[in-house]
């Protein structure tokens, strides 16, 4: 009786934490990240699967320093950092990260375009309306009531699974792919290296980190409820890596397979698939591309508030008005807007934006991993809860890959590769 009491307990407390791990994780399969991992299995088939299962590492590690962080401090991520680096380093970071952000905001604006075209509805129309639930929602609502609408749109993602099953994948060449790495001939290929960095960036982003720890803090999660939150970090990691599999095997067994490697946007790739994996298998990878632009176009401006509010100082929380906080929602509400108007603009390089934004992510990402291992590994800050040698060993590799891949392939485009 005790043990089943003892689990009971365990099973409750997670389910009260749920939510800043699981969502922030999902969230990163957005627009912008359904593209590149559709690209990736369109133009090098299951080739690329083999970076999910070290991504998926690293992206533990990361959330969990970040969550950690929250519980321990109570404190924001570029909140530590203005009170540790002061407002000059911390305003730099902001400025890079408002710019990377907003090349995302717009990302997911194009994703619910392109997603709702596919259902025949004019973006004139599906995006500012769009724009206009996801403004409400935030502004009208508290963190509570939103955390459960973010949780739901989490769930959904399920469809990729069942669209990448639908497709008809080979199992034996995607599980052997994703064990197995690829040749060093292939870091000669500068589209590759490139290709990688977009994964990685798109897989693991700055906004992130600052979105996890500004969350954690705002549900007030503390070092009592620090190992529930540590699972709820894990799961969200594996599940959200599991679903992106999902998609790279679904757009390599039905485009790369038949030859089509190049696609102009996520929405195009569920267009591609209808007639090589079904009418079902479409309306899952189009209906989760909706869903996720949709649930991304939420989170993106609200990380991004967040981060500036707490880096200058600023009153920010969802819990809090608009007259507490005005900055934060005007701020937020300027996102949105000049997101949205930005995909209402006719032949804008929508392509272009994606895949740049996704690459940038990936340059930035080092920047904000060193100022974390700094802030993690003060012991007058965090106590006893300072970051163990593996934690520091695989952060830092993850950091040191990123800047080697991000050489390489400006190497490579140097010499013409």
């Amino acid at each position: 009786m005790t043990f089943w009491r003892q689990w009971r307990v365990r099973i409750i407390l997670f389910l009260a934490v749920l939510g800043p791990g699981f969502i922030t994780a999902n969230v990163d399969n957005d627009s912008g990240g359904i593209y590149t991992y559709s690209q990736a299995g369109a133009q090098y088939g299951y080739t690329l699967l083999w970076t999910m299962i070290p991504i998926t590492l690293a992206l533990i590690v990361v959330q969990e320093m970040c969550a950690r962080m929250g519980a321990v401090t109570g404190k924001g991520l570029s909140d530590l950092i203005r009170e540790e680096f002061g407002l000059r380093m911390t305003f730099i970071v902001l400025v890079l990260l408002v710019i990377v952000n907003f090349g995302n905001v717009v990302t997911e604006f194009a994703g619910i375009a392109g997603s709702m075209s596919l259902f025949h509805v004019s973006k004139y129309l599906s995006v500012p309306i769009c724009a206009l639930i996801v403004w409400a929602l935030v502004v009208k609502g508290d963190y509570k009531n939103v955390e459960k609408v973010f949780l739901a749109a989490s769930v959904f993602y399920i469809a990729y699974i069942i669209a990448g099953v639908l497709s008809g994948p080979d199992w034996h060449q995607a599980m052997l792919e994703t064990v197995k790495l690829p040749p060093r001939g292939v870091w000669k290929d500068h589209a590759y290296v490139y290709m990688t960095i977009g994964v990685i960036g798109t897989t693991i982003t700055p906004w992130m980190q600052f979105y996890l720890q500004s969350s954690i803090v705002e549900k007030g999660v503390t070092v009592r409820q620090y190992k529930a939150s540590r699972l709820d970090v894990i799961v969200g990691s594996i599940f959200t890596d599991v679903v992106a599999w999902f998609i790279v095997v679904a757009c390599a067994a039905t485009l790369y397979t038949h030859g089509i490697r190049n696609i102009t946007d996520a929405a195009t790739a569920a267009e591609a698939m209808m007639p090589l994996a079904g009418k079902y298998a479409f309306v899952l990878f189009a209906a989760g591309l909706f869903n996720a632009s949709l649930f991304a176009a939420s989170i993106l401006p609200l990380s991004t508030a967040y981060v500036v509010c707490e880096g200058m100082g600023f009153e920010s929380g969802l819990d809090k008005g608009w007259k507490e906080a005005p900055f934060f929602y005007w701020f937020y509400t300027l996102l949105i807007a000049l997101g949205a108007a930005v995909v209402l603009i006719p032949d804008f390089p929508m392509v272009k934006i994606a895949i740049l934004s996704q690459v940038l992510n990936g340059i930035l990402l080092p920047v904000v991993l060193i100022y974390m291992l700094k802030l993690i590994n003060k012991k007058e800050l965090m106590g006893k809860y300072t970051n163990s040698h593996w934690f520091n060993a695989v952060a830092w590799a993850t950091a040191a890959i990123v800047i080697g891949l991000t050489v390489v392939y400006v190497w490579n485009l140097v010499l013409g590769g």
